[in-house]
């Protein structure tokens, strides 16, 4: 099963995620190297949002993913939700 990880960002997040950014990665390389994260990025024109896609039986992953954020634990993410995404071609 697939799932998105959606997030909406605070203004000047570029310049506000510096102090955040290598705790962010590593949590997110963790998550890719366990299978679970596929891939993820920040929206661009305009930067206000991000999306990761995970993969997982566990619809809690993606959930805990975000609890852990650093971008979420400092206020540079003003909200976040998962989705479940039925994938039709790919994957």
């Amino acid at each position: 099963m697939y799932y998105l990880l959606l997030y909406d960002v605070v203004d000047d997040y570029v310049n506000r995620r510096a102090p955040y950014r290598a705790e962010h990665r590593n949590l997110a390389t963790a998550a890719h190297q366990r299978g679970e994260l596929i891939m993820g990025g920040a929206f661009a024109d305009p930067m206000d949002g991000a999306a990761l896609v995970f993969r997982t039986d566990d619809p809690l992953v993606p959930r805990r993913f975000a609890e852990a954020d650093p971008y979420v634990q400092n206020g540079l993410v003003t909200d976040w939700r998962v989705r479940a995404w039925t994938v039709v071609i790919g994957g």
